[in-house]
């Protein structure tokens, strides 16, 4: 018996599925709890049909949302803010503050989008995704830095380099000149 399944059931399948099942399972139990419906040609067709529109309307939303990604990739938002001791803030910079600004910059995009997670309360810099689709999502920067005082300037990279050979290719100079402890550091 092939039933349209009108929910997803584990170990059978998804919802809006066509899956061949034993007669008395349809019969008794899924089609009177309403989990499944008869798999009549009508209602396949149908069911295709409706797939189908789902599908152009998904790939066009994919589309467009590419196109505002590809905007949204590398962005710069800057937040000038009251900071006390130790670079904290007061108060924090949010999604809702986020949002602002892009609306500003003509983004038009639900506040929900952006994932922040818990609001920025520290200065620096901070990336942050906007998930425009369930398949496309930008990443943005966002600088956070105390009234009256400059933008923070990128911080040098403090790693070392290790080349193929296991030594060290690049390494670091410390604030001295030196690259690091070694036999002639005192």
């Amino acid at each position: 018996m092939d039933v349209i399944l009108t929910q997803d059931i584990e170990k059978l399948g998804e919802a809006g599925d066509v899956v061949k099942v034993k007669p008395g399972y349809g019969r008794n139990y899924l089609l009177p709890r309403g989990m499944a419906m008869l798999a009549t040609e009508g209602r396949v067709k149908e069911l295709q049909h409706k797939r189908r529109v789902v599908e152009d309307r998904v790939r066009k939303e994919v589309a467009d949302h590419s196109l505002i990604a590809k905007q949204l990739d590398g962005l710069t938002l800057e937040f000038e803010v009251k900071v006390g001791e130790e670079g904290k803030l007061f108060g924090s910079v949010t999604n809702a503050d986020i949002w602002s600004q892009l609306t500003e910059r003509g983004f038009k995009l639900e506040r929900r989008k952006i994932d922040l997670g818990d609001p920025i309360k520290q200065v620096g810099e901070y990336d942050v995704k906007v998930k425009l689709h369930r398949e496309v999502s930008a990443a943005i920067r966002v600088k956070v830095f105390g009234d009256g005082s400059e933008p923070p300037a990128p911080e040098p990279d403090d790693t070392v380099n290790v080349d193929d050979e296991g030594g060290f290719g690049d390494a670091v100079r410390g604030p001295d000149g030196d690259a690091g402890d070694g036999p002639d550091d005192d």
